[in-house]
């Protein structure tokens, strides 16, 4: 077929030079058409002949006439070669569509062979389908199928069976696969610092294909709708409609502001997930920066989480992530938790249309942290915090930030996180190596305080058996001492990991736990 267009291509761009050669005789040998009259025009019966320059003795100055026409033939030349090179062009482009065309709708069948398969399957296979750079089709087993063939084509969610990853459990951020979106949500009001958060973010994109940024704006706040404006395509700026007050019980009051936000929320959730028709989605709110590599620790644990049902949320942010408490040596170290940390954190759909139906009128956060929300399923958070918060104030009045918040360590190091074997945060290596806890020296917080019997950075453990126990402890050792639904912040299986005094510390229940008591909150 390519061949019969570039045949036909090639006798159109002959029969057109050999008609403008045919016309251009005719030209050259044409009686004269008419006289310049005395005004300029050419009218019947002038004085001198349209376009001939009489010379002496009234003879027709052929010399000017040849160069006249000579210059017309060398302009038609130059745009016969013009056109001659486009029609080149636009072949090579044709031709090349014309594979791709075939590439893509080769990859189209084997994605409905692929489904029919798992149809006809009873113990159904899940698989990543999208299309490579060249046009070639690749594919990995997963636990939740999200079927790409090519960058726009639906994704169709095609069971909801959980399978172990891959054949040693080794998961890499090659299961995501290169297709996979991960647009980010920004939640937005009435701060005009949202600047900072979007000059950082866009600063550390590396694709605005694949990292879309949505800013969801609440509260109608003109100047800061000006601001987020000013980014142009660079953002997608969407405005929550519903600016109404909220009828609530006379004691909740002073809590619209929290109705407001777990409103917005609602709203904004469903816009990427049925109106934009992602399958994921990366929260921040207004008010954080991230850091350098803030996309590459999502794009990492992306597989991670759609591939451990026990799993239902990655932050980017550490409750206990002050400067004195982490190690700077250890960027890449990650962990698994059962406080839900918020502050930066990435959300599968799966798990919104799960949680929308009973989303709460206000209070979201710790409405997540409530154990029929959580339902026994656990968070990733980073040593070093990947997001920073920089807004004091707010509907919390500032509520914990110049006592904790505000020294949180950023991290600056890139860490490569899609280059790492990441297989160890899945839950059951995870436990596993969660046995050393209790293989760690137990000490009293005054060896910790006084430190001198203590020999080397540890781990240490330190026992707490009650809520006051804890709450002392915490409190002496420099961690957040609050507890939602019985869950410590950073805690997993009631144990909260930090440093103390250059020692790695584990502020730990007694061996055996089993559950959270949620009246300890």
């Amino acid at each position: 077929m390519v061949r019969k267009k570039s045949s036909f291509i090639l006798c159109g761009a002959f029969l057109f030079v050999a008609w403008n050669a045919l016309l251009l005789l005719y030209l050259w040998g044409r009686p004269p058409m008419g006289h310049l009259g005395e005004g300029g025009g050419a009218e019947p019966g002038g004085k001198e002949e349209w376009g001939m320059v009489r010379g002496k003795g009234g003879q027709v100055n052929l010399a000017g006439e040849v160069i006249r026409l000579a210059e017309e033939v060398e302009i038609q030349l130059d745009t016969q070669k013009k056109l001659l090179k486009q029609i080149e062009s636009h072949r090579a482009v044709w031709a090349r569509q014309k594979e791709i065309g075939k590439k893509q709708t080769d990859n189209i069948k084997e994605v409905n062979q692929i489904v029919d398969q798992q149809q006809n399957n009873p113990v159904p296979l899940i698989n990543d389908v999208y299309v490579g750079d060249q046009g070639e089709i690749k594919h990995t087993q997963r636990s939740v199928a999200t079927v790409a063939a090519g960058s726009n084509i639906e994704r169709h969610q095609a069971t909801d069976v959980k399978e172990e990853v891959a054949e040693d459990n080794k998961v890499t951020a090659s299961v995501s696969g290169p297709q996979v979106i991960i647009p980010i949500l920004v939640i937005a009001c009435d701060r005009v610092t949202v600047k900072r958060s979007l000059d950082k973010l866009i600063q550390y994109r590396p694709s605005q294909e694949l990292y879309p940024i949505i800013v969801s704006q609440d509260c109608g706040h003109a100047e800061t709708a000006r601001v987020i404006g000013s980014y142009g395509e660079k953002v997608t700026h969407i405005s929550q409609p519903d600016l109404s007050d909220i009828r609530v019980r006379p004691e909740h009051r002073k809590f619209q502001g929290y109705y407001k936000i777990a409103r917005h929320y609602r709203w904004a959730l469903n816009q990427v997930f049925h109106t934009f028709s992602q399958s994921t989605v990366v929260i921040v709110e207004d008010d954080l920066e991230v850091a350098p590599d803030f996309f590459e620790y999502f794009r990492a644990l992306y597989p991670i989480l759609r591939s451990d049902p026990t799993l239902w949320c990655v932050s980017a942010w550490n409750d206990n992530g002050r400067d004195a408490l982490v190690d700077s040596s250890k960027a890449d170290l990650l962990y698994r938790t059962d406080f839900f940390p918020g502050l930066g954190w990435m959300l599968l759909k799966e798990m919104w249309d799960e949680l929308e139906p009973k989303w709460p009128s206000a209070f979201w956060d710790d409405w997540m942290r409530q154990p029929e929300q959580r339902n026994g399923r656990s968070c990733i958070r980073p040593e070093i915090s990947r997001t920073i918060t920089f807004g004091r104030k707010g509907v919390s009045l500032g509520q914990f930030f110049d006592q904790y918040l505000r020294y949180i360590k950023l991290n600056t190091e890139f860490v490569p996180f899609t280059k790492l074997d990441l297989s160890y945060l899945l839950k059951e290596k995870y436990e596993e190596k969660f046995k050393e806890v209790y293989s760690a020296p137990l000490v009293k917080i005054e060896d910790l305080q006084q430190g001198g019997s203590l020999r080397g950075p540890g781990p240490y453990r330190v026992q707490y058996s009650t809520r006051d126990s804890f709450k002392v402890f915490a409190r002496n050792l420099g961690v957040m001492d609050d507890l939602k639904s019985g869950v410590p912040r950073t805690g997993y299986r009631g144990v909260v990991s930090f440093l103390y005094r250059g020692r790695r510390v584990f502020l730990a229940p007694p061996e055996g736990w089993s559950q959270y008591d949620t009246s300890w909150s």
